[in-house]
């Protein structure tokens, strides 16, 4: 059963209201009966437009560089080449969100939704680089996504049907799975990042971690109003000025980077098409696609705008858009972030044009690539510290999800515990899969896709399987047979 934007009382209906001639073509839900806009749809003041969507910003740079330094590696770029890799990436980035936020025609959910770079490509396009050889690598990936995004922006409208097997109950499970999987993620960060970093994992590197923790939460607790939602930017600020006499931080990369770097449209050569990596990258996209939808619907209840059908939609192809485009100017495959949807959850600030503001940030730090690395300065510890807040609050509103779908029905409590643990085997055994097929591999590597994926398929299960037998036999004996609703 679709979950339904229509509420009524006592039993009785309210009229639908009849969308304006500017309405009809928005793909938006639940606009205000009142006179003022949607908290989504709010402008707020030129400083804290920028201050909170620096916090965006904050919260995604690692994720949008990691990519492109591991296929860079891959590759055997050059440092010059691979710093121009990181800048695509961070404008493609930047783009993608722009068109998220704020959209174009039917293009972008029109809410403050986060796009950077796929991490669920990074092993097939790595696997691509060995096999093609430094030479032709990139033009082979770059031809490859562009295949991907095609796909995604024309499966959209057909895809995003499939949120009739998203009722509350499921919606939940992924979101609790959402935030539980990134909390590794933070982990690692708060040991230092990887374990070639100097000092990973010592002393220092988790003591600058919690000391951020813990300005984060002071920060919530004993600051009010704007201030307040500044909490992770004030943490993130003061973790980074620690760092500097512990010897985690240094103006090295400040003083060595490009101050102004125009993008270079096919940089590493014209796109070529090989029908292994075409299909390689096809299923990442689909493995995307239900992250992405996940995510929408996720942040559709944070937001208090559920995402629907046109909302999903025009969501899946700005994602495919952009997915396209960014080849053009050598970026990758464009992805929904978790990690950001924590972040409106902890400020409440639901704003899309926050956001609109951290994608414009996000272009800024591509075309100068001197403020990028002064946005690199922050070490992994620190981002660590503060990303046990934003994960844990991911996993805070799962649940806060599940209490409101009830856990009264057997169906329900094996469906949330069987999804959710199925969905921790990648990150308690990371090589679990390691032997299966590469296809499972693929959908099966993320515990976000795994989970979604068996959540909905023991939704239909347990609410949808055998009901129009059951309808069908009642009807036939004269009976009254009650019909199974999805929590």
């Amino acid at each position: 059963m679709a979950p339904s934007n229509t509420s009524s009382t006592d039993g009785g209906s309210t009229p639908a209201r009849t969308p304006g001639p500017d309405e009809s073509s928005v793909p938006v839900t639940d606009r205000p009966s009142g006179s003022g806009p949607h908290p989504v749809d709010e402008l707020l003041p030129p400083v804290k437009l920028f201050s909170t969507g620096l916090q965006h910003v904050a919260a995604m740079y690692a994720g949008v560089v990691a990519p492109p330094l591991i296929v860079g590696a891959a590759v055997g770029l050059s440092p010059a080449e691979l710093a121009l890799l990181i800048s695509a990436s961070l404008f493609t980035a930047g783009l993608a969100t722009l068109l998220q936020t704020i959209g174009v025609w039917r293009i972008g959910a029109r809410l403050p939704f986060v796009n950077g770079v796929s991490f669920a490509g990074v092993a097939p396009m790595v696997a691509i680089a060995h096999e093609q050889g430094p030479r032709n690598a990139l033009p082979v990936i770059f031809g490859a996504v562009i295949v991907a995004g095609v796909l995604c922006f024309l499966a959209a409208p057909y895809f995003c049907k499939l949120i009739r097997f998203f009722p509350p109950v499921v919606q939940g499970t992924v979101i609790t799975l959402i935030g539980v999987s990134l909390l590794p993620v933070a982990i690692n960060w708060a040991r230092g990042g990887s374990p070639s970093t100097p000092g990973y994992g010592s002393m220092r590197a988790i003591g600058l971690a919690a000391s951020t923790l813990v300005a984060v939460v002071l920060c919530n607790r004993l600051l009010r109003g704007f201030w307040q939602q500044l909490s992770l930017l004030i943490g993130l600020a003061a973790g980074t000025l620690l760092a500097f006499p512990l010897g985690l931080a240094d103006f090295g990369a400040v003083q060595d980077a490009d101050v102004f770097a125009l993008p270079s449209p096919f940089h590493f050569g014209a796109p070529r098409f090989d029908a292994a990596a075409i299909a390689s990258l096809c299923i990442v996209m689909v493995v995307s696609m239900t992250e992405s939808t996940a995510d929408m619907l996720a942040l559709g209840r944070i937001v208090d705008r559920p995402a629907d059908e046109p909302v999903l939609a025009a969501g899946l192809r700005a994602d495919g858009l952009a997915t396209a485009l960014s080849p053009v100017f050598n970026g990758f495959a464009a992805s929904a972030f978790a990690q950001n949807i924590g972040l409106v959850a902890l400020t409440r600030i639901r704003s899309r044009f926050v956001v609109a503001a951290g994608g414009g940030i996000l272009i800024l730090l591509g075309l100068f690539p001197v403020l990028g690395s002064i946005v690199s300065l922050v070490p992994q510890p620190v981002l660590g510290g503060a990303g046990i807040v934003l994960f844990g609050t991911v996993a805070a509103s799962g649940i806060r999800t599940l209490a409101e779908a009830g856990m009264e029905s057997s169906g329900n409590t094996i469906l949330v515990s069987v999804s959710l643990g199925v969905g921790i085997v990648p990150i308690a055994a990371p090589t679990f899969y390691d032997s299966f097929p590469e296809a499972v591999r693929t959908l099966m590597h993320s515990g976000i896709s795994a989970g979604c994926v068996l959540a909905v398929l023991l939704n239909l299960l347990f609410h949808h399987a055998g009901t129009a037998r059951r309808s069908r036999t009642g009807r036939a004996s004269g009976a009254t047979v009650p019909t199974v609703t999805p929590s």
